[in-house]
């Protein structure tokens, strides 16, 4: 047959041509990098993945029309609703043809084009199998499964050279919405690599220009990649202007490491790095920070802050972990910040140790060191600390647990005493655990001896041997009754407890204090039965404690309010106390949860001195939260006695939209004692559905320390920051951030599950 005799032409049906060995079935793009950071579905929603059922086994293409026209082995031509469909894209237009004994097709007409990474409109498309190259015109562009999309003149897709799109534009936001956009000259991906190039990139907020980059790379892959990262400006009465540059280095799979130059223009430049590490059996991280010379201070000393962390395995059962961390001076963290601790914090620690667990024992070798912060008595440190549980049932009833203790305490200041502690303490117990509540029957004898050095001048001794017993009865129930309140069906449970507690008396003033001191209490803590840290002084006791504890559950297993009530009565002296204290009876210890609804929550704690009714402790947080954006927390805490001061503290905290994309948080304490304010913190933020902007100021005590290592209570320090979010490009939005920034960040207040 000849060939002008092969021309068919069929209007009006939907004719299926299988076609093998076409050059756009073995075209592969590359792959474009995507975010994970979720959105606000209200905002942006997130195009669905491609689906790959529809497409077809390799090598193979299917086209459907509404007509078609064959010339044999030289051209066929397709109208009306045609689809392409291969092993990798699917493509849709109006008229489509392929020639070149089907070795070339092009496409015309409203032609859309979609695969795994993006999906495509444009005016034309033409796909070459000799060239294995794919081009269309006038194009717009939606990345698969992420809300990046944009615009090109011309797109080039090739099997060798991989994609180059031009004078193209990139944006996160919605259609008709595009607050800000990247638009660039070429950008091009080669296959294969994970880094793709843009040129003569300029950067728009709305229409203005703000950027303008001649060259730079991006990743175009999950992988991580070396880069700048967004910068990090603020100002403060401390550092005043202050830009902080980070780079990203990815220095291998399972190493990287970030390195920020900060500029600083009260202080000058100061380094910070951290890198991280990640191997098989073991992970870690080094942060290093370094300022050779504070502009501000007088001095030429160099500023410094180091923190190492390690956390491996060493074999079946064992653990290596670290935990080192230095700093040059008192004043570092209140003049150059830290994100590791607080302004308050007065003690910087050093601890090196292994670790092996198993089903009847446990062992621990640790080195403990700190550094002081401020002219505050030097805490001992142990070198080293080796502990041993051993645990072993015997039969079905008694179960022995033996805790033992080797350990050696010096102390930097000289002339302090030093000593060798090694402790011993078998238990005996009986324990009868039901699902109604609980029994357990404890005898334990503790057994210490102490070799202490440095002791002239002092009432220690250089041998102590310390034997003491200990006897503890345990009982609770776990009652419940199902009710009718205000119209729900509740849980309601009653949980009463009981213990009596029996150690004996020995005369430990010739024992120095290494590791002791003394423990605050709750309702918890009441059962404890010991009122220090440690075991330098283990108080004596006879003494019954009472504790009820009261829930109401709905039918979602949700705690809508829980109370406990607790209280130590003594029925013999304690020799050995915290505090001198002849009372019969503890302070009386409560503790208040309460969801009054879906909106409001209650959380309250109070020690009662049932002597002379005072209140030693309190604190109470109320919180309406009407969603996860919107919540008032008031709160107030009183300590009568802490270290010979009063403490009375109010506070207020606040996250409100205050209209549309408009958000603000605010915090206030104040010192009630003192009669003024130690925090201030005001943020707001505007968010559109793809960048933010937030400005946040605040004004807090600086807790400076002296020349004498004195703390100043009455210096202020106050800052301002400005930073700019633009949603897909690396930043992630959040206003909690916010409300928990700052000296007394916003806690949620209760415990309910």
């Amino acid at each position: 047959m000849s060939t002008s005799s092969c021309a068919n032409t069929r209007p009006h049906a939907r004719t299926v041509l299988l076609l093998c060995h076409l050059c756009a079935a073995s075209l592969t793009l590359p792959a474009w990098a995507q975010s994970n950071s979720a959105e606000d579905a209200a905002c942006i929603v997130t195009p669905p993945p491609f689906d790959e059922s529809r497409l077809l086994s390799k090598k193979q293409v299917k086209v459907m029309s509404d007509s078609a026209e064959v010339l044999e082995n030289q051209l066929a031509s397709f109208a009306g609703n045609v689809d392409i469909t291969t092993d990798s894209a699917v493509i849709h237009a109006e008229k489509a043809e392929v020639s070149d004994n089907g070795k070339s097709v092009s496409a015309t007409g409203n032609v859309t084009y979609s695969d795994r990474q993006l999906s495509v409109s444009s005016d034309g498309l033409s796909v070459s199998s000799q060239t294995q190259t794919l081009n269309m015109q006038n194009t717009v562009y939606q990345l698969t499964g992420f809300v990046g999309h944009g615009a090109a003149e011309e797109i080039d897709i090739s099997a060798d050279d991989g994609i180059s799109l031009k004078e193209v534009s990139f944006t996160t936001c919605p259609l008709g919405q595009e607050d800000w956009r990247l638009v660039a000259s070429e950008i091009s991906i080669e296959q294969g690599e994970t880094m793709g190039e843009a040129r003569h990139t300029r950067f728009y907020v709305g229409d203005v220009p703000v950027l303008y980059l001649p060259y730079f790379a991006f990743p175009v892959s999950n992988q991580r990649q070396s880069g700048l990262l967004f910068p990090l400006i603020s100002s403060s009465t401390s550092t005043g202007i202050d830009y902080e540059q980070p780079y990203y280095w990815n220095i291998a799979p399972n190493y990287d490491m970030t390195i920020s130059p900060r500029l600083m223009s009260n202080r000058g430049v100061q380094l910070k790095t951290e890198f991280r590490y990640l191997t098989e059996n073991a992970k870690g991280n080094l942060f290093l920070e370094y300022l050779p010379n504070d502009t501000k201070l007088s001095s030429d000393d160099s500023r410094y802050f180091y923190r190492y962390q390690h956390q491996g395995t060493l074999g079946d059962s064992w653990m290596l972990n670290a935990d080192l961390n230095g700093i040059s001076d008192n004043n570092y963290i209140v003049d150059l910040g830290s994100d590791f601790y607080n302004r308050s914090d007065t003690t910087i620690n050093r601890t090196l140790g292994v670790e092996y667990f198993s089903n009847h024992v446990d062992f621990s070798l640790y080195v403990r060191d700190f550094d002081t912060i401020g002219d505050y008595e030097d805490i001992y440190r142990a070198l080293p600390e080796a502990k041993i549980q051993l645990r072993q049932p015997l039969g079905d009833m008694l179960a022995l647990t033996v805790d033992s203790e080797l350990a050696y305490f010096d102390n930097a200041q000289e002339n302090n005493p030093t000593a060798l502690r090694w402790h011993v303490a078998p238990t005996l117990s009986l324990p009868y655990q039901r699902y109604w509540g609980e029994m357990t029957a404890e005898l334990t004898v503790l057994n210490t001896y102490y070799h202490q050095r440095e002791i002239e001048g002092t009432q220690l001794e250089e041998e102590v041997n310390r034997t003491l017993t200990r006897g503890r009865l345990f009982s609770s129930l776990y009652l419940e009754r199902n009710d009718n309140l205000l119209g729900n069906n509740m849980t309601v449970t009653l949980e009463p407890k009981i213990q009596y507690l029996y150690t004996s008396y020995e005369d430990q003033s010739n024992i120095g204090l290494y590791d002791t001191t003394a423990l605050l209490n709750d309702v918890n803590g009441l059962f404890r039965g010991q009122e220090f840290t440690g075991l330098d002084r283990i108080n004596d006791n006879n003494q019954i404690t009472l504790g009820v504890t009261s829930r109401v559950i709905d039918d979602a297993n949700r705690e809508q309010f829980v109370v406990s009530l607790g209280q130590i009565f003594y029925l013999a002296d304690t020799r050995i106390t915290a505090t001198t204290d002849d009372r019969n009876r503890s302070a009386l210890a409560a503790e208040l949860d309460w969801r009054f609804d879906d909106n409001w929550f209650v959380h309250s704690t109070v020690q009662i001195a049932t002597d002379n009714d005072k209140v030693e402790r309190s604190s109470m947080v109320l919180e309406y939260r009407r969603d996860n954006e919107s919540l008032v927390q008031m709160s107030h805490r009183f300590v009568r006695d802490l270290s010979g001061e009063t403490i009375d503290q109010l506070g207020i905290s606040a996250s409100w939209p205050i209209a549309k994309n408009w958000h603000w948080v605010g915090r206030s304490y104040r010192d009630l004692e003192r009669d003024r304010s130690i925090e201030n913190y005001f943020g707001v933020q505007y968010e559109s559905c793809c960048w933010a902007v937030r400005l946040v100021a605040q004004r807090s005590l600086s807790n400076r320390y002296d020349a004498l290592g004195q703390q100043d209570t009455n210096e202020f320090d106050s800052s301002i920051g400005l930073q700019f979010i633009f949603k897909g490009i690396g930043s992630a939005r959040s206003n909690r951030d916010m409300l928990e920034d700052g000296m007394f960040g916003y806690r949620q207040p209760y415990v309910l599950n």
